[in-house]
């Protein structure tokens, strides 16, 4: 996943993953629902998907590619 549009993609979900954590969930959902912005329980789950999706795109530039082998089939 070293390729320029892996680059990019790690590097859109780094800048959605910091746009989630600057909105500051906790702090919103301390104030009356009428003046959310956003709903914090939306944020929240955005965050940790965008943490999923980036270490899934992590492991994948880790991970030697096998190949040859189809799914199912042994190493």
């Amino acid at each position: 996943m070293n390729t320029p549009i892996g680059d990019e993609f790690e590097a859109e979900v780094e800048a959605e993953l910091e746009l989630a954590e600057a909105s500051d969930p906790v702090r919103a959902a301390a104030r009356p629902a009428s003046e959310w912005l956003f709903d914090p329980a939306e944020v929240e789950a955005e965050e940790i998907e965008l943490r999923n999706l980036l270490g899934a795109a992590e492991e994948l530039r880790a991970a030697p590619r096998s190949r040859g082998h189809r799914p199912g089939e042994g190493a």
